[in-house]
């Protein structure tokens, strides 16, 4: 698709006429009408189609390569990650990894042959993969075949449940074998020695199926160390237990707007970012995922996406992620302020800082006084304020004789260039400087250190605009670092943390055919490589500044794309790098488009936040239902009225705000 097409395109497939019910026509995916979160692909003659996904619990994650042949038989490669196996040498890609492409069905036999024909049917995606597919047995007889697929919340093991069924009107006779494979890992390639991997069918039955009966069983993918007790898991057990977190985490901060296409990624996104999570020997991590990033932290993916995200979700494995992640940062606070490791690796045993200084120290302020904040807990808040202190008072040791921050490189770690002094480094200790003044007043820390971090970002504010203001491209916004002249996707960060100077020009810069394309923001103007990351802080400061009617064509556009489109269901890491990987902060940032950018929620206090409520045109209401900030569980509900916005904001049974505003107006919300 041309660039200089786009934004037309995007404006038609925004346009209410093309949008059904359960999402936008052409789309491969639709979402399924049941009432729980589920897209579904049914798949037609000759709809052939691939793509991948990866699912994650405690102890396993996997990454399922699927798709329907031209045939119409069903593809499956399941490549599976134990993040605690830990290989040699024990670096950040250490985790013991293993590829499974057993055809199971190909075993079964029924009327004495292999079962025959394969149709995929339909496959539905609602944290489950789910597969129905249509077969014949020897004999000519109607078999279904459903697969669901799925890893462990818990335990060490990928699994997959087959329930065959005849649907014919005549007995069929079905084998279905027992088998076992077992790897043992040579021992020098294992920080533990030996690992044994053990690939498995629970069949060992042989049965008539009566007309209309069915038959359940299940292969388990597991993997264990030496001395470890195999595991012997009951597959429905285990099923129900995936269910039942899917089930848990749609139970809070529920979405309800009249965008079904939104509502459902912002469902499904909750999923990704709370279930990689790892139970790892240095506690809780968060670990981006993708094959490659586990049981370990980053200065970005954790600190600063996922982390700020997690108390408003209410899960508890996400708050006590963050708190571990903060936790392992403040082990290298030092008194010579040397700079923190951008991440914790191998189970918090090993750092790495590849790339120098990135703004790690800007990040993690950030995050850390973001995430106390919306947290609420005074306790946690007190453990974290050494972190915030001494990562506030790192950055103003960075600062250069312009007033901004210098740093090695930022997040993209080198890929693009980024100066000596790049704009987001600088932006994120504006906002941490903001924060750690209200953090501390909740503290009772002395009102001249406060009042320094006001000051302070105060004059930071001037800087940013003094050194990284220009005009690039042909638009009055940000260079990116000092000599840049070509648009950068991260001119967007200013506007996440209420720096609007230049924000007419920098939203026009952004949904630019120079930096915008069919699959969100361009890193760089002039170049084909994208992140999503970037497109999702873009939305968010879109929306914060006031730009709604505009934004919210795009964030239709690109969650349709998403959700619905090729590659499904979450957002995703990058392009070409990583092949579109569903690294799971991703879709923390997606969240807090919402909750930040949307509803403009900003937290002030323990129990306290800034309400800025950004209702769409096309909208007549939204909610937000179920937060569990800042010690309290409320709704937040935005209504259009006469005379702008009813904002009711309900904590049970108590109304705890309900005003009247213009559109664009601040509600300070105390829960008190």
């Amino acid at each position: 698709m041309k660039k200089n097409c786009f934004t037309a395109v995007v404006s038609l497939l925004c346009a209410s006429a093309l949008f059904a019910a359960d999402g936008p026509q052409g789309s491969r995916w639709r979402i399924a009408p049941d009432g729980n979160p589920a897209i579904k692909w049914i798949v037609r003659e000759g709809d052939a189609h691939r793509d991948h996904l990866e699912m994650s619990g405690l102890r396993v994650s996997v990454v399922v390569r699927y798709g329907v042949d031209a045939d119409g038989g069903f593809l499956l490669n399941r490549n599976v990650v134990w993040p605690m196996l830990r290989t040699v040498p024990n670096n950040t890609h250490a985790s013991l990894m293993r590829r499974f492409a057993w055809d199971v069905p190909a075993m079964i036999e029924a009327d004495g042959e292999e079962l025959r024909g394969e149709r995929v049917r339909r496959i539905r995606f609602d944290g489950t993969l789910t597969v129905e597919s249509d077969w014949e047995s020897a004999g000519g007889q109607p078999l279904s075949l459903t697969r669901v697929l799925f890893p462990s919340v818990d335990a060490p093991v990928y699994c997959e449940k087959y329930v065959l069924r005849n649907g014919g009107s005549a007995p069929v006779l079905v084998e279905i074998p027992a088998a076992r494979s077992v790897i043992r890992t040579r021992a020098d390639k294992g920080v533990e020695g030996s690992y044994e991997l053990v690939a498995e069918i629970r069949g060992d039955t042989t049965l008539t199926l009566a007309p209309q009966e069915e038959v359940a069983f299940g292969a388990f993918f597991g993997g264990r160390k030496a001395g470890e007790r195999p595991s012997s898991l009951d597959m429905d057990t285990e099923l129900a237990a995936r269910r039942g977190l899917i089930a848990r985490l749609q139970e809070d901060l529920v979405l309800d707007t009249p965008d079904p296409v939104v509502d459902a990624m912002f469902a499904f996104a909750k999923i990704r970012a709370a279930e990689s999570i790892y139970a790892t020997r240095g506690g809780l991590m968060h670990g981006p995922g993708g094959e490659r990033y586990y049981a370990a932290i980053w200065a970005n993916d954790q600190a600063e996406y996922i982390n700020p995200f997690f108390p408003y979700l209410g899960y508890e494995n996400g708050n006590r992620s963050a708190l571990c992640s903060f936790g392992h940062f403040a082990r290298y606070m030092n008194p010579g302020f040397r700079p923190v490791p951008s991440s914790v690796i191998a189970e918090g045993t090993g750092i790495w800082n590849g790339a120098g200084d990135r703004g790690d120290a800007a990040m993690i302020a950030y995050g850390a006084s973001r995430y106390a904040l919306a947290r609420g807990d005074r306790r946690e808040a007190g453990e974290l304020w050494p972190l915030v202190e001494w990562c506030l008072e790192y950055c103003r040791r960075q600062l250069t004789p312009d007033g901004v921050v210098a740093s090695d490189s930022d997040e993209l770690e080198g890929r693009f260039p980024a100066g000596d002094a790049n704009l987001c480094t600088s932006s994120l200790y504006y906002d941490a400087l903001l924060s750690a003044s209200m953090l501390g007043r909740e503290l009772h820390k002395p009102a001249a250190q406060t009042a320094a971090y006001r000051r302070e970002a105060a004059a930071l504010r001037e800087a940013i605009e003094r050194h990284f203001g220009a005009r690039v491209e042909g638009f009055d916004t940000y260079r990116y670092y000092e000599g840049n002249d070509r648009l950068r996707a991260w001119i967007c960060i200013p506007l996440t943390v209420g720096i609007d100077t230049r924000s007419e020009e920098t939203v026009r810069a952004l949904f630019s055919p120079a930096l915008w394309t069919e699959n969100g923001l361009l890193t760089q103007s002039g170049d084909k490589t994208f992140w999503d990351r970037a497109t999702l802080y873009a939305l968010r400061g879109a929306y914060a500044c006031g730009e709604t009617g505009k934004t919210t064509d795009y964030l239709s556009f690109y969650s349709a794309r998403r959700l619905l489109g090729d590659h499904v269901p979450y957002a995703i890491e990058a392009w070409p790098e990583g092949g579109q990987r569903h690294l799971s902060a991703e879709s923390g940032l997606y969240c807090r488009i919402l909750t930040e950018g949307v509803f403009g929620i900003r937290p002030t206090g323990l129990r306290s936040f800034d309400l800025t409520p950004r209702l769409p045109a096309k909208w007549e209401r939204m909610s937000l239902r179920n937060i569990r900030a800042f010690g309290s569980c409320f709704d937040v509900e935005v209504a259009r009225a006469d005379k702008g916005l009813e904002v009711r904001v309900t904590a049970g049974d108590r109304v705890v705000c309900r005003r009247t505003i213009r559109d664009g107006r601040t509600l300070h919300v105390s829960l008190d």
